[in-house]
């Protein structure tokens, strides 16, 4: 079986990444953490040595030339779609015309995932009753999806950016006979309250550059331990 793992990205340009964030942080700071984010993802994403990396950028000036030297040992490629749902279904197209048997996409809003999720979503795509794999974020949305081909129902007439991307995706997966399967709940950092958890600091998060972030700008949770 070959593998895939798609990773959507973009350029961490201030006032285009993280705007959320602001006026929590600068629109700067908040394209410096967005930036550790991502360094974070693939370090992390890098240790799944027999998965194939795409990863695939927002287009805007710049974005193509950055991601050539910052993403190596994969393949590159820009997103291509109107819309968030466009988008990701035109990526896993892409990467399933290429051969691939089992593909999976994340983002960059989940610094601390743990490998062992990704991993877990393929290994649940070996089941026969298992046609997605979906990782359900607390905001009501997902931090993974996985396919062994491509479901093109799921990404379509889905409210982005709302807290029913999830419910809604599960409920076109049943209406067309998609079994699905779901990994832990996990987290996004979208919000200033995102930047207080816990996990964000420990040190076996395997996020050590948005750690480092958090404890400098002094972000800690007030319930972890030394939080203030």
């Amino acid at each position: 079986m070959s593998k895939a793992l798609i990773i959507f990205a973009k350029r961490p340009s201030p006032g285009r990444v993280k705007t959320r964030l602001v006026p929590h942080l600068t629109a700067e700071e908040a394209a410096e953490l967005y930036r550790r984010m991502l360094l974070d993802i693939l370090a992390k994403t890098g240790q799944i040595t027999d998965v194939d990396k795409f990863l695939f950028y927002e287009q805007w000036a710049g974005a193509a030339e950055y991601f050539a030297e910052t993403a190596s040992g994969g393949f590159i490629c820009p997103q291509v779609g109107k819309g968030m749902g466009e988008r990701l279904e035109t990526a896993f197209d892409h990467v399933f015309r290429r051969g691939y048997d089992e593909v999976a996409v994340i983002g960059t809003d989940s610094p601390d995932l743990p490998v062992s999720f990704v991993e877990r979503a393929f290994d649940l795509l070996r089941f026969p009753d298992v046609d997605a794999v979906f990782g359900p974020a607390v905001d009501g949305g997902y931090y993974l999806v996985a396919m062994a081909r491509l479901h093109r129902e799921l990404f379509r007439d889905i409210p982005w950016s709302t807290g029913k991307v999830l419910q809604r995706s599960l409920s076109k997966a049943a209406g067309a006979g998609v079994a699905t399967a779901l990994l832990p709940l996990w987290h996004d950092v979208d919000t200033a309250a995102d930047l207080l958890r816990p996990e964000l600091v420990d040190p076996d998060n395997g996020a050590p550059l948005t750690r480092e972030f958090i404890l400098r700008h002094q972000l800690r949770s007030p319930v972890f331990p030394g939080g203030r």
